[in-house]
């Protein structure tokens, strides 16, 4: 579709139609808020979310969430959320249940099944064998009188009273209560087990937070020969060769432990340009800055980054709990690994 085009179409949809479109748009969202707010006063006088998250809790097995149609797509994010949120978790097709997939279920497990209407026949046709194989099942339904909240152990309830949609058809409101309080019940688990950033991060090694509580200063650091270093009477020529071809900007300075005692950078060698006119005598622990700056291999790399901020440095040295070099790292490797 060309630019023109684009220009021509928005120009029809004129200033009467948007704001029509604006205040249906404002009604829906109206509809959703208040029975959101209208479930949470439900709840006020109701035990069946404890009970509910009392038996998520006792659960030996996993959660298994099944649904069809909007109510499918509603238990698959329901399932990923408690998956990831420190609950195990996944989501069965009811139909393919019928089919053979019934066998992924155990009687450890406990079954989240969500229908509105709460007769859902493929639900009905596998619930009954989850009971009798000894699995508890919870049912979410907005009608507590359906033959699936009498089945289940515990129901929820998510009715409304009245869909976002102008003919009270299309599951609208019905489904964002259903998922928000699928939310509350991962949040609640979430709390209960004591769940932490660093679990969460084990559920996530992918994304930014798993990457800056799961990676080591061991992962990214440079090792054996890419570590720039010399010894205390090398002579700055040679120095500036280490610092060049180990490509750091910097070379530690070690004794003959290979315990660090100092450092030298790019930018000490600038500010000693406009003083040393002879490099070819200076011995470089006679220009080196003594105690730089170190970090363990086993503490995380953001600890790497805290510190490389505070004192406004890009490098540093990694030693071991004896003090022994044992890698470098350079803020660009910080940033490759997207630590930063």
């Amino acid at each position: 579709m060309s630019v023109t085009h684009e220009k021509t179409m928005l120009k029809s949809f004129d200033a009467k139609t948007a704001t029509r479109a604006l205040e249906l748009a404002r009604e829906a969202l109206q509809i959703e808020t208040d029975a959101l707010a209208a479930l949470n006063a439900r709840l006020a006088n109701d035990e069946t979310v404890g009970q509910a998250v009392s038996l998520l809790l006792q659960c030996k097995g996993r959660v298994v969430v099944s649904g069809i149609g909007k109510s499918g797509h509603i238990g698959k994010k329901i399932a990923a959320t408690l998956a990831s949120t420190g609950t195990p978790a996944l989501f069965v097709h009811p139909a393919e249940a019928a089919h053979g997939d019934l066998g992924m279920v155990t009687p450890e497990d406990v079954v989240i099944a969500i229908s509105y209407s709460g007769e859902a026949a493929e639900l009905m046709a596998i619930l009954p064998v989850v009971k009798r194989m000894g699995g508890h099942v919870i049912a979410m339904t907005g009608k507590p009188t359906s033959s699936l909240a009498k089945l289940a152990d515990v129901h929820l309830d998510v009715s409304v009273a009245k869909e976002a949609c102008p003919m009270n058809l299309a599951p609208t409101a019905s489904t964002t209560v259903t998922l928000a309080l699928g939310d509350a019940i991962a949040v609640a688990l979430l709390e209960l087990r004591g769940f932490k950033e660093e679990d969460f991060a084990r559920s996530h090694p992918g994304g930014a937070l798993g990457r800056r509580l799961l990676t080591h200063v061991r992962d990214v650091m440079r090792k054996d020969a890419a570590i720039p270093a010399v010894g205390l009477e090398t002579r700055l020529p040679d120095a500036l060769l280490e610092i060049t071809q180990k490509g750091m900007g910097m070379t530690a300075v070690v004794d003959a432990g290979n315990k660090p005692v100092g450092v030298f950078t790019d930018g000490d060698l600038r500010r000693m340009i406009e003083k040393v006119q002879d490099f070819t005598k200076v011995v470089i622990k006679d220009v080196m800055h003594l105690n730089p700056r170190t970090i363990g291999p086993d503490q995380l790399a953001v600890d790497a980054v805290a510190v490389m901020e505070e004192f406004r440095i890009n490098q540093m040295l990694v030693v071991d709990p004896d003090g022994t070099l044992v890698g470098a790292l350079h803020i660009h490797d910080l940033t490759r690994a997207k630590v930063i």
